[in-house]
């Protein structure tokens, strides 16, 4: 009987190996397949998914801008990957190191005294989005401020609350214009018109509370390199954008490409300064430097994939989202725009084609028809375009608000910004400095030019987790 226990147990055959699946990044893309793959296949046995990303939290992007102005509070527009995905494995740090051919990622966190882990992967799922594009222009890289991360809307906030400060406290003349409240936003694009409207309307909300600030004092600037600004909306709602910008006292400069940004200020083409302390670069994105060293093929630094997403020469390789050049099958193969809507719909494509190579089938080739566009350009205004229809003013900025709210991807974060905008109508604007003078200046080396992106890393270091 023992004999034919034991012979019995020798017949016993090992559970086959768990597969590995790693998504790299947690913006729209990473983050909504990750979520596909929570609930199709998060409490299977034999597969393994792994979300990593540089922030432990989900950062819904299209309300940076409310953060920035004080409409609403930082934690609203985060939702922990922890408790959003709570079946899957998760990994927080920078992609440092990517070796398709061994099919391993090297993940670096901890920060300067840190270390680096490697990870071992049968398909990867590659969302690393995108960084500001400073176009080889070493003064905007170290003296602007950019809008990509919630750092970036902290440091804003805390940056145009110091120059209130600060610009009270000195001698103006009536009338006046001072470089300390002169804004200059760079890029007129979404994320810049945005910005332009939301800064516009903090500083001019929070005049009260500064009686030796005059509204004639400030100066908010929008500068784009193209005809018109939004182009992705059309010349006519780009013109409408433009004449409610200027209504509302934003200077808006178009057809001009900065020269440089100095210590001086903004360096224009005809040589001319605008003198101010405070600029913001929102003129464009470029993929992650990491991808330089993949031994793939490229398009503009992106990605080039097909149809399906699949990276061409590796199986098991998915890209997606800003880092990818994704072809547009609706549209003659172009290039699908790196917006929010695609990038979320991608991640969902994506994570099909995952479950389908796990069965041993082919994916299916991601299929998507733009819905429309919109941007609030502040004073409760704002400019749509949604199935060919055009939208502008106050319906506009109510139908951002409310498309915006249900795309949110929990309850929780939903109520958390409706109560942040229904306290905005009530209230007037917070100027209170979440990190105060002393502190930033404790943190920079006098000796060593502090750019923007350093800047907020240390931001970030002084903020507590975001736990919910």
């Amino acid at each position: 009987m023992g004999a034919d226990q034991k012979s019995a147990g020798l017949c016993v055959e090992a559970p086959p190996p768990r597969k590995r699946v790693l998504i790299l990044g947690g913006g729209f893309a990473g983050m909504y397949a990750a979520l596909h793959l929570e609930r199709q296949v998060g409490t299977r046995d034999d597969v393994e998914v792994t979300l990593v990303s540089r922030d432990n939290f989900f950062l819904f992007t299209p309300m940076l801008h409310e953060v920035a102005a004080s409409d609403l509070n930082a934690t609203a527009i985060v939702i922990s990957l922890r408790k959003l995905l709570p079946h899957l494995t998760f990994v927080e740090g920078d992609v440092s190191g990517l070796d398709l051919e061994a099919k391993k990622v090297t993940v670096a966190h901890g920060g300067l005294d840190g270390h680096s882990h490697t990870l071992a992967y049968d398909y990867v799922v590659l969302a690393m989005g995108s960084e500001t594009n400073f176009f080889g222009k070493p003064g905007p890289r170290d003296r602007a401020l950019t809008m990509k991360t919630l750092g970036d809307a902290l440091l804003l906030r805390n940056c145009l609350v110091d120059r209130l400060e600060e610009a009270d406290a000195d001698c103006v003349a009536t009338g006046e214009r001072n470089p300390i409240v002169t804004f200059v936003v760079v890029g007129g694009g979404f994320a810049g018109v945005e910005t332009a409207g939301a800064i516009n309307d903090f500083i001019h909300g929070a005049l009260p509370y500064y009686p030796n600030i005059q509204h004639a004092n400030v100066r908010v600037m929008l500068v784009h390199g193209g005809k018109e600004v939004l182009p992705e909306l059309g010349e006519d709602l780009g013109a409408y954008t433009r004449k409610k910008l200027i209504e509302h006292g934003v200077e808006v400069r178009t057809g001009i490409h900065v020269k440089d940004v100095t210590e001086a200020g903004v360096e224009l083409p005809d040589g001319t300064v605008v003198p101010t302390k405070t600029v913001v670069w929102t003129a464009g994105v470029t993929p992650p430097s990491l991808l330089e060293t993949l031994p793939c093929e490229k398009e503009r630094g992106r990605l080039k994939v097909n149809e399906r997403m699949e990276v061409p020469g590796f199986p098991g390789v998915w890209a997606l989202g800003d880092c990818a050049s994704v072809p547009d099958v609706t549209n003659g193969g172009k290039p699908c725009p790196p917006t929010a809507q695609h990038a979320l719909r991608q991640g969902l494509a994506v994570a099909r084609n995952v479950c389908a190579a796990l069965k041993g089938q082919p994916g299916k080739p991601f299929r998507y028809r733009m819905l429309g566009q919109l941007a609030a350009i502040g004073q409760r205004a704002g400019v749509a375009r949604i199935l060919g229809l055009k939208f502008s003013g106050t319906f506009a900025w109510v139908l951002w608000r409310t498309i915006y709210l249900f795309k949110l991807p929990s309850l929780e974060t939903k109520v958390r910004v409706a109560m942040g905008w229904t306290l905005d109508l009530l209230f007037h604007k917070d100027v209170v400095q979440l990190i105060g003078p002393r502190e930033l200046d404790q943190l920079t080396l006098p000796a060593l030019p502090l750019n923007s992106r350093q800047q907020v890393r240390q931001v970030q270091a002084l903020q507590p987790r975001t736990q919910h």
